[in-house]
């Protein structure tokens, strides 16, 4: 049948679609659409490139897989629904304007004897083949989705569907270990007639199968698909964490394996600490979700569990970058890519990242290669709340960062980032903050608050000569030496002083607990 692009060939027929194992142009809007077990969703990204943005994401929920391992079969209804799901998401391709379109399938179908026949008709409904993949390939691709939304990861990925649980060993780099395991969550509701009791010995016999697993000796567990963020939600509700964001979500490892536990041996669900928080299609769900990554980890035994919104969709992603694209930092590229859709002059981002380099050189500063880079995306993105109104753009600035959807960056980071934001506008004392405000601050630590205010303070001295526009304050270099600031202010440049510019600069001495001089 072949690909084809959603759009007239001028003959009444569909135009092919391009190649999708060849490098992708980075504008090009991109389409993938993942048969699961439980739901059928599309997701259409702004280009393929380092850091892409979910511009359309849909998901209907047909449960293909879930009497897929008691009848062999996926079911009319089913089916049916997933049928009348890729026929609307051919529309919304074409509404688009989708350039490459990608279709998958995995356990149900894969397993499931009337899946051929369902493939014939999805493929037809969304005008486009339909790769049903492998226990191993789905394993990988879930890897690779971790690529995309980690720098340089370590440890162990598993991907949790319905039908089946892919676990797959990152090493230096590398994909090692893979296993698939027929223990999703429909399938394992499903076999075990709904009763946790037997469902728990069937989780336990399948991973006891994987030697590696145990040897595996990694510190971080990479935790993919739907049911095990639910726990991930369940777990901030039940601990008021208040930066309600998955990506690089983090629980210590016996913290993560109470609260599968708990939600093991509940009678009633409803009772538990955050259930709430969980969303309804998720629920049924849950407790088998709980026993699969129970045994996981007690398998395994890594130090933390780390959340992933990264899956095997943003590792088929991942297949279309080039090598350069993907050697590229996944924050920086993200930053850069917000700076030009928000800031007056995103080239001033990287002038402000080297002028404040002279700063934290000194030895009371001295950073460490991550808060360098931290640094860097922080200039990157000084001047996106400019637009707001400018009694808010503090707290705006703050929310925007702090619940923007970064990729390689840990939640500490994250909260720098945003606390840099935030004092940004507001200056180092912020007074008057929300109390959402007030939780980032007391989350952030000492340390983070400090070095958030020194470069919230040099962005603010810098930009009453700058006015954020690149070209200036790399001819107006800054110094921190003997306990004095300097500001070397030449000749062109010298109109540029003022009142307010000597008071930024004043306070940013301050802070830094030195003179300033103009030089």
């Amino acid at each position: 049948m072949g690909l084809f692009k959603l759009t007239s060939a001028g003959d009444g027929r569909l135009a092919p679609f391009r190649r999708w194992t060849q490098p992708a142009d980075h504008a090009d809007p991109v389409g993938i659409v993942d048969i699961g077990s439980n739901s059928v969703r599309l997701i259409v990204y702004d280009g393929s490139h380092r850091a892409p943005t979910p511009i359309f994401n849909e998901k209907i929920l047909c449960g293909l897989g879930k009497s897929v391992a008691s009848t062999g079969r996926l079911g009319r209804e089913g089916t049916d629904r997933a049928v009348a799901a890729l026929t609307r998401f051919r529309a919304v391709a074409r509404t688009l304007g989708v350039v490459y379109l990608k279709a998958v399938a995995t356990a149900a179908v894969r397993d499931a004897e009337d899946g051929p026949a369902f493939v014939a008709r999805a493929e037809e409904a969304l005008s486009s083949d339909i790769e049903i993949l492998s226990g191993e390939r789905e394993a990988k691709l879930a890897a690779q989705g971790i690529f995309l939304g980690f720098p340089q990861p370590e440890g162990i990925a598993g991907d949790l569907g319905g039908g089946s649980l892919e676990l797959i060993r990152i090493k230096s780099g590398r994909l090692s270990k893979a296993a698939t395991l027929p223990i999703g969550v429909l399938r394992l509701a499903d076999v075990a007639d709904g009763k946790t009791n037997k469902a728990q010995a069937i989780v336990r016999d399948e991973v006891a199968k994987l030697n590696w697993l145990r040897d595996a000796n990694c510190d971080r567990f990479f935790a993919v698909g739907g049911t095990w963020r639910a726990l991930a939600k369940m777990h901030m509700a039940k601990t008021d964490y208040p930066l309600s964001v998955m990506q690089h979500y983090t629980i210590p490892t016996d913290e993560m394996i109470a609260l599968c536990q708990s939600i093991r041996r509940a009678s009633r669900l409803e009772d538990l600490p955050g259930f709430d928080a969980v969303p309804r299609g998720r629920r049924d769900s849950l407790p088998f979700g709980a026993i699969s990554l129970e045994a996981t980890l007690k398998a395994a035994n890594p130090k933390n569990v780390v959340f992933s919104v990264f899956g095997i969709r943003e590792g088929l992603l991942w297949s279309l970058l080039s090598e350069s694209e993907r050697a590229r930092d996944p924050l920086i590229a993200f930053c850069e890519n917000y700076a030009v859709v928000r800031a007056r002059s995103p080239a001033y981002g990287y002038e402000l990242f080297d002028w404040t380099s002279a700063l934290f050189k000194s030895k009371a500063l001295k950073e460490s290669p991550e808060q360098t880079r931290l640094r860097l995306a922080a200039c990157l993105l000084n001047d996106i709340g400019w637009r707001a109104h400018p009694d808010y753009r503090g707290e705006q600035s703050l929310s925007v960062v702090a619940h923007a959807a970064l990729t390689g960056i840990d939640h500490p980071g994250r909260l720098f980032l945003a606390l840099t934001a935030y004092f940004r506008y507001e200056g180092a004392n912020g007074n008057g903050a929300s109390a959402f405000t007030e939780r980032m601050r007391e989350m952030g630590g000492s340390e983070t608050l400090e070095r958030a205010r020194v470069l919230a303070t040099a962005m603010r001295a810098a930009h009453m000569l700058s006015c954020a526009r690149a070209g200036v304050i790399d001819e107006t270099p800054i110094s921190l030496r003997n306990g004095a600031l300097t500001l070397k202010l030449p000749e062109q440049h010298a109109a540029l002083d003022g009142e307010r510019v000597r008071r930024r600069f004043r306070s940013l001495a301050q802070i830094l607990n030195s003179e300033f001089v103009v030089a």
